[in-house]
């Protein structure tokens, strides 16, 4: 009779590890499952993140020593010793003073009152459309980055026409005789003539 109850215990207690045994292999493969998905899903996040921010991924700063290097390193180019020899030229420091003349209203972003002198830029400019204009009595190149939209407007402007304009930009090049403003914001009549559209992603 005691082998039979023990053999009955022994079946009873075998057959709850079974149940308990079963439960815990679902749960383990329910928990890997959910493990697997939230890595899956971290994954995608993280990837989107970098995608929409690729500036942070690969950031390109240069620390002030390698600027210098670099600035060093072109300055014993070809291309660098052309230009020193440029800046000291007259040409050169007739650019450099007429720049001179202007820098104070780039920098501060106030109205330059000009006169159109001519329609079409120096042979072999590549600046895209801009004009001729005389400030304070120095020739200036005014270049204009406009969209297709405002472009037929542009082309209304005349020989002696008087604007009013305001930019933040000005360069030059040994290639140009003249100093080279970008037009952010042109009057002409009192009225707004142009204003430069916001780049995208940018002001």
């Amino acid at each position: 009779m005691k082998n039979k109850q023990n053999a009955l215990n022994k079946s009873d207690l075998s057959t709850d590890r079974s149940m308990l045994i079963k439960p815990t292999k679902k749960m383990n493969k329910i928990t890997y499952a959910l493990i697997l998905m939230l890595v899956v899903v971290s994954g995608w996040v993280f990837a989107n993140q970098e995608i929409k921010n690729p500036k942070k991924l690969n950031p390109k700063t240069l620390s002030a020593s390698k600027r210098d290097a670099e600035k060093k390193k072109w300055e014993v180019s070809p291309d660098g010793i052309k230009f020193k020899e440029w800046e000291t030229s007259p040409a050169g420091k007739n650019v450099y003073a007429n720049a001179a003349k202007i820098r104070g209203d780039i920098s501060a972003f106030t109205t330059m009152d000009a006169v159109i002198t001519a329609l079409s830029l120096p042979p072999g400019s590549r600046l895209g459309f801009g004009v001729m204009a005389r400030i304070n009595g120095a020739d200036y190149i005014v270049n204009f980055e406009a969209e297709k939209s405002q472009l037929k407007q542009l082309h209304g402007l005349k020989v002696n026409d008087k604007i009013r304009i305001k930019s933040h930009n000005l360069s030059y090049a040994p290639k140009y005789s003249y100093p080279i403003i970008s037009a952010e914001y042109v009057e002409r009549d009192g009225k707004v003539f142009f204003k430069r559209l916001p780049r995208n992603g940018g002001c």
